[in-house]
């Protein structure tokens, strides 16, 4: 499954907003009156100017919303880590997990050897989780229905006939269990907002070539849907190499000017 990112709302003219709540602060006249001012070609001088100054409280009044689709719980464990934004995740207490998609990594598929030995555990995985989640269910079912048969399978099948909402309940506490087994490789589902403060962030530490390839391939995705929302908001947003020299170090992937170049002209432009 190919990781897909929706923009599925954002602040509503969200870089006038922005201009509009910086000159606030600079303004004797109220909001009404700044808005009036307002033409296209002031909001983008305004919001770049805000930029090279480093006055990016302002930008903390615009939000954007993503569907993220596709990805690893592995991935999702990292875009948590970024603390000012809002996430609604698929559950895997909720979700059956028993026929889960998963992700592979492009290493391993690279290499036929480990690829075999990462789809033989995956497998094993499935069929585990499977067995220990009927398993569990079953045995809630028993204490209800003593007399139901020993088979897991057929039990739960009678089950469900007898009491769908005992059922439910009942596969619902399995799940909550029988998950523990389920890899970091399953896909999961994720809804999260930020701020535009708190994307360049986020853009400056995943947009980097030293970000692990998945949460960089969700990264360059919210960008290019980013700039094309709000252009003059994000016109400089990418790696820390895109406002200065690279935080790296020795670390550095060395392709400062190539990144500069791609993030400026990513929305017409493959990824490295």
């Amino acid at each position: 499954m190919a990781i897909k990112v929706n923009l599925l709302s954002h602040t509503p003219c969200p870089e006038q907003l922005v201009a509009a709540a910086a000159k606030l602060c600079y303004s004797p006249v109220g909001v009404d009156e700044i808005q009036k001012d307002l033409t296209p070609e002031k909001v983008d001088k305004f919001v770049n100017m805000l930029s090279e100054m480093g006055h990016e409280s302002p930008m903390e009044h615009a939000s954007f919303t993503f569907a993220i689709e596709g990805i690893s719980r592995a991935c999702s464990h990292q875009l948590v880590r970024h603390r000012i934004a809002s996430y609604s995740q698929q559950s895997q207490r909720y979700v059956d997990g028993k026929n889960f998609d998963f992700v592979t990594p492009p290493a391993i598929q690279d290499c036929p050897e480990a690829l075999a030995e990462y789809e033989k555990i995956i497998s094993m995985q499935g069929e585990s989780y499977a067995k220990i989640r009927d398993a569990l269910a079953a045995s809630i079912a028993r204490e209800k229905y003593p007399e139901l048969p020993k088979d897991n399978v057929v039990a739960l099948a009678e089950f469900k006939q007898l009491d769908k909402s005992a059922y439910s309940a009942a596969i619902k506490k399995a799940n909550e269990d029988a998950r523990f087994i389920l890899p970091n490789a399953c896909t999961t589902a994720i809804v999260m907002t930020m701020n535009t403060r708190s994307l360049w962030n986020f853009f400056a530490h995943r947009c980097c070539m030293r970000a692990q390839w998945e949460i960089r391939e969700v990264a360059i995705q919210m960008l290019k849907l980013c700039k094309q929302a709000a252009p003059s908001l994000f016109k400089n947003s990418g790696p820390s190499c895109m406002s200065g020299r690279c935080p790296e170090g020795k670390l550095s992937c060395g392709a400062a000017q190539e990144m500069r170049e791609y993030f400026t002209n990513l929305c017409n432009e493959e990824k490295p």
